[in-house]
């Protein structure tokens, strides 16, 4: 083998180091070149992101996070999947219930959003249309994550904006059907209860102060005059039938009882009008005074009118019978019923 001498190898090393240096440049050039690169498109970004909305991916994660949890209930339409803890509720009905659980919707038909016994509690909710009918793009607009309705005709056209839970008016019986429902569906089981317990304490004094003056066995009646018919009706169909045969546990008419009971109405003429009135009346007209059923020849030969046992209220009180309206109402009822 060939051994260079010293001098030969020192020759050799500052051949060597031009050609080195000269490596070493091209690759600090193009190292520059790409890190250049690459933080001319992070300022870009960052610039971006703090001057424009978030995008899908960037708010990905969190929206991953809210809505993973998901769980399977049981409807009317089969099971559906929905949100553990639903953030954005579209609620064409049952909005009662909901303000009791402490869950304000997002949106709500215009006569829901009237509603005398909590409409403050909805304010700044959006109004998603009539009632029966909601808009479907104004529902789009608010994004929700659930859509709970009354209406069974509803379910095609908002189960394709978000899951639908579709209970059926009437379904639930009562207040504490209602609650409990709700409770389980939204995770609030402890809320209902304890909403509830405040509604029964409510409720058995209000009806000890009325069975304390008024006979056991004195009959009631639910009505609503809507000028060319006049209506009877159950327990369950709003007007007054809750607080009065449910809460204060009073009964209607024995002639007419297992009628209106089981078929929660019925529209009667007015020579069919004695048969169906009980001893106490309580009358929803929108345009009658109890002053004018007194002057009225028909109504005025019923013993309930003329002892003074007639409520007339309007609509506007009578109609619903969501929970918190049926205790507002058993209160104000009682009230009368114990001057």
């Amino acid at each position: 083998m060939h051994n260079p001498g010293k001098n030969s190898t020192k020759q050799s090393h500052w051949l060597l180091f031009p050609l080195m240096l000269a490596l070493i440049l091209v690759i600090s050039a193009c190292g520059n070149s790409n890190n250049s690169v690459g933080n001319t498109g992070s300022n870009t970004s960052n610039t971006s992101a703090a001057t424009t909305a978030p995008t899908a991916e960037t708010s990905q994660p969190t929206e991953t996070t809210e809505t993973a949890a998901l769980k399977k209930v049981t409807t009317i339409n089969g099971d559906i999947e929905i949100p553990v803890q639903p953030k954005r509720i579209v609620a064409e009905e049952y909005l009662g219930s909901l303000i009791a659980l402490d869950t304000i919707p997002v949106g709500a038909p215009g006569l829901t959003l009237e509603n005398m016994y909590f409409k403050e509690a909805l304010t700044g909710v959006a109004d998603t249309g009539t009632y029966g009918k909601m808009s479907p793009e104004k529902i789009i607009a608010l994004n929700p994550d659930l859509i709970i309705s009354g209406q069974a005709e509803s379910y095609e056209a908002l189960s394709k904006i978000a899951p639908t839970i579709v209970v059926p008016y009437g379904d639930l019986k009562d207040a504490h059907a209602e609650l409990t429902y709700f409770g389980e569906l939204l995770g609030k089981e402890e809320e209902a209860k304890s909403w509830l317990a405040d509604y029964d304490k409510r409720i058995a004094e209000a009806k000890a102060k009325v069975d304390k003056v008024l006979p056991a066995d004195a009959t009631f009646s639910i009505m609503e005059d809507g000028g060319k018919s006049i209506w009877a009706y159950g327990d369950n169909f709003g007007r007054g039938g809750q607080p009065v045969y449910q809460a204060l546990g009073r009964k209607p008419p024995t002639a007419v009882a297992a009628e209106i009971m089981e078929k929660q109405w019925a529209e009667i003429s007015t020579e069919a009008l004695a048969k169906y009135a009980g001893d106490y009346i309580i009358l929803t007209s929108n345009n009658r005074t109890e002053a004018d059923y007194k002057a009225d020849p028909i109504w005025s030969s019923l013993p309930a009118v003329k002892n003074g046992h007639l409520y007339v209220w309007k609509e506007e009180r009578s109609w619903y019978y969501d929970p918190i309206a049926v205790l507002s109402q058993t209160e104000e009822l009682a009230a009368w019923l114990t001057q």
